[in-house]
């Protein structure tokens, strides 16, 4: 039995730069420090940096006033920024850059009378920090079958953008689906899914066809690792999504003359390493 890794594969720029935040924000400030959710969706991240004195809140009323707040790398919408002036705490930006261009695009457009569609999982954390920018003008889609029971006017000016960790296969379907419906509808031109996500998607599209089974290191919450997993899924190959080496169950191999293996956007190459071995 071989094993084929898929490269690139774990950390993206951004999950680095929220992680050496949080960390030099540790060193500067000392703790706790508060972060508003998870800085990125992998528990050995999480877990690491609660043993250092980082304290996750999903509610900024949880955070003492005149508290240092990070937002992660998801993202958060105005709102939340507004709250956390009102209690007057130190706010500290992880925001991945590709997701505040995103929400820059939504601001603007919205600004300018469109009305905005979003491609993503309701949901997730990201989705509802990007939506918070144009709430009221602002309707979220799941599906091609979302995308059938939109209700438009011609007339109508719109603007879609997607969750930056979303599957190539799945946005390509409902994005057709969309400009099918509304021809004059408009996007960011070098589309919102992040590049990261993207070449991690297509490194394991090149050598899907050539393996028995697809094992993919990340964390069950994370966006970006499940929609690996259904890359192998798709295609017909057997496909496990795993967050550490004791999730490995031998019975997967019988039979299997060829692994690949690659791993997400926020996964430490610590663990990629102990899966691997």
């Amino acid at each position: 039995m071989k094993l084929l890794l898929s490269k690139p594969r774990g950390f993206c720029a951004g999950v680095e730069r929220a992680i050496e935040t949080v960390e030099k924000a540790l060193d500067l400030y000392g703790a706790p420090i508060y972060v508003k959710h998870e800085i990125v969706h992998n528990k050995h991240v999480v877990n690491g940096l609660k043993e250092k004195g980082v304290v996750f809140v999903e509610d900024l009323s949880d955070v003492p006033v005149g508290e240092r707040i990070i937002y992660s790398a998801h993202g958060v919408s105005p709102s939340v920024r507004e709250l956390a002036k009102q209690r007057n705490l130190i706010e500290i930006d992880a925001t991945c850059g590709l997701v505040t261009k995103v929400h820059s695009a939504v601001k603007r457009f919205a600004h300018r009378g469109y009305k905005i569609v979003l491609i993503g999982h309701k949901n997730h954390v990201e989705i509802i920090g990007t939506a918070g920018e144009a709430p009221d003008v602002t309707t979220i889609v799941e599906s091609v079958e979302d995308v059938m029971a939109l209700s438009y006017l011609p007339e109508e000016k719109l603007f879609y953008a997607t969750q930056t960790t979303l599957s190539l296969d799945d946005v390509k379907e409902i994005a057709e689906a969309l400009t099918v419906k509304y021809p004059h509808i408009e996007s960011i031109p070098s589309s919102s899914i992040c590049y990261a996500t993207t070449n991690r998607q297509m490194a394991l599209r090149q050598i899907v066809e050539n393996v028995d089974l697809i094992l993919v290191v990340g964390d069950p919450q994370s966006s970006n690792s499940n929609r690996l997993r259904e890359v192998g899924e798709l295609r017909g190959i057997p496909s496990y999504l795993i967050n550490e080496k004791s999730d490995i169950n031998p019975d997967w191999f019988k039979g299997v003359q060829l692994i690949g293996l690659t791993a997400g956007a926020s996964t430490p190459e610590t663990v990629v390493q102990d899966c691997i071995n």
